[in-house]
């Protein structure tokens, strides 16, 4: 998962927490709100009531005219009862006709109530006051009651419900977007940095060329120490590998003609000159491999193909050997240019040598390598000797000129670049070479 889907994520999760936590929070201060102001309302509606009712020998009277329009309107949702000490109504309004609000209660003389009821899945709020009621010689316990169903409230409720979501989710996805190019934006140095360390891996490129933030300068300068001290240090030891070699070449020589001039008939020393000769060959071959690397430039396969067989076909044009050459022209090399040299030079000069009439170069991608697979028309090998091929000064035959290094410096370079070797009888008759890099 990239850094910005990351952080895109968990500022998600935090927002949709956040939000939901003030949703929840908003909504219930508003339900409190809604039920203090209900409960005022039912307040003011229960003293009115209280202030237009007379008692005269315990009995109740009412004004004719609703104090309420609500109240004098049948099933309105505001109801009103004035009971006894027994529960028994002695008065209620009309809109009580021909609807089941909950029945009132008795209450002590001064007790409040405010109660929530259940009815016929209907919620009803209920607001009851107990009254002693006292005039002239009249005593008697009244309880005045206001309900009124919950219907217009919940709708209340729910509208602002609707109303607060809306919003919220409109502003977290306003957020979110802002967020995302905010951090595109911030970003995007790291994006760069990606960029160009695929590059340089592609061997597009040798180091990191822009210029970053601060945070981020130190890394890029530090990538670009890192880059130029390993090719400087592989530098430094193809040189002194390759300084060696030379240094020893010159004695040798110098040994040799001395040993020609006086035409010695001991062998021993001539055999290991010649031994040591082929030591500082393929030292010298082994100082010229790169290696494999992530970074470096990379090679087109095909052009240096080319190169070689035009070379290797005026070197063997009277053999008239033909040549079947299949190579994807997209395939790119990404390591030295001189180590994929070294490896075809060796592998076309030792088919040419041993082919009859034909060979078959076929290169191709196999996945992040490359694979080269050469096959020839020759005599071919035994399969008991077809490691020994790649040990170094072992030739297959040997008649043929040559040191026996060739396919030991190809090995070498193969396994530099964690490459595999395969060498295995051909369908031309030969040996076929199988390679990847």
């Amino acid at each position: 998962m990239t850094l910005n889907r990351r952080i895109i994520l968990s500022a998600t999760l935090v927002l949709v927490v956040f939000i939901s936590l003030t949703a929840l929070t908003l909504e219930r201060a508003f339900v409190d709100s809604n039920e203090s102001a209900l409960r005022d309302t039912l307040t003011s509606q229960l003293y009115v009531l209280m202030a237009v009712a007379e008692v005269e020998n315990k009995q109740l009277r009412m004004p004719s005219d609703e104090l309420d329009a609500l109240l004098g309107l049948p099933s309105s949702g505001i109801y009103a009862f004035i009971t006894d000490s027994n529960s028994k109504v002695m008065w209620q309004s009309s809109s009580a006709l021909g609807v089941k609000p909950p029945m009132p209660v008795a209450l002590p003389g001064g007790e409040k109530q405010f109660t929530k009821n259940r009815i016929n899945k209907s919620d009803y709020y209920s607001f009851a006051y107990g009254v002693d009621w006292s005039a002239a010689d009249t005593d008697i316990a009244l309880t005045f009651t206001i309900t009124t169903d919950m219907q217009s409230f919940d709708k209340q409720i729910n509208k602002y419900r609707k109303t607060l979501w809306s919003w919220l989710v409109a502003m977290a996805i306003l957020l979110l977007i802002s967020q995302a190019i905010i951090l595109r934006w911030g970003l995007s140095p790291l994006r760069k940095v990606g960029e160009e360390l695929s590059r340089i891996e592609a061997g597009e490129q040798q180091q990191i060329e822009d210029r970053y933030p601060q945070e981020i300068e130190q890394l890029s300068d530090n990538i670009n120490i890192l880059l130029t001290q390993e090719r400087e240090q592989k530098t430094r030891y193809r040189n002194a590998l390759g300084d060696l070699a030379h240094s020893l070449k010159t004695p040798l020589a110098v040994m040799q003609s001395s040993i020609d001039r006086n035409k010695t008939k001991d062998k021993t020393m001539p055999e290991q000159i010649s031994r040591m000769n082929s030591i500082v060959e393929y030292q010298l071959q082994r100082a010229a491999t790169a290696g494999s690397s992530p970074i470096g430039t990379s090679v087109a396969v095909n052009p240096v193909v080319t190169r070689m067989l035009d070379s290797l076909n005026k070197v063997y044009r009277d053999r008239n050997i033909k040549c079947n050459v299949d190579v994807d022209k997209s395939v790119r090399f990404k390591g030295d240019e001189g180590d994929l040299m070294e490896v075809l030079g060796n592998l076309l000069d030792n088919a040419f040598k041993w082919a009859h009439q034909q060979i078959d170069i076929q290169i191709e991608p196999c996945g992040k390598q490359i694979q080269i697979i050469i096959s020839d028309d020759g005599p071919g090998i035994s399969p008991e000797k077809i490691n020994d091929l790649l040990k170094r000064g072992v030739r297959a035959d040997q008649a043929t000129a040559g040191h026996g290094i060739g396919l030991s410096i190809v090995n070498n370079i193969v396994i530099a670049y964690h490459g595999t070797l395969d060498i295995k009888p051909s369908t031309l008759g030969g040996i076929s070479i199988n390679l990847t890099l």
